[in-house]
């Protein structure tokens, strides 16, 4: 358990770095490596299960949890300035396309204001 801990942390923090530096990074084969080692922890915590959590691994855990959790709000980020330009390019597109055959100036049924 300690070992996939550490391997988690280490694919947690490699991606959060590359994240905040916005350095070049392959978001879905690390997504696929954090997805396996998290199975193989849930795995190995199964195997605890109704047993006492030795201090050290809770202290790990709660360490993860907060790595995990900066992990999220950089990615959250980053999903939201990506669909802000989305937005801007899709905006562009639509302007640069619109021929002025419907204009704002029409109410509902077509009717002009």
């Amino acid at each position: 358990m300690t070992t996939t801990m550490r391997r988690i942390e280490l694919l947690v923090d490699q991606e959060t770095e590359a994240l905040r530096s916005r350095s070049e990074i392959d978001l879905k084969d690390t997504n696929n490596r954090k997805s396996q080692a998290l199975l193989e922890l849930g795995l190995a915590a199964r195997a605890l299960e109704g047993g006492v959590l030795d201090e050290d691994i809770a202290v790990r855990l709660r360490g993860l949890r907060g790595k995990l959790e900066r992990n999220q709000a950089m990615l959250q980020l980053h999903l939201e300035a990506v669909r802000e330009v989305a937005t801007i390019v899709a905006d562009t597109i639509r302007d640069r396309d619109w021929d002025g055959t419907y204009s704002e100036h029409l109410g509902s049924g077509g009717a002009q204001r």
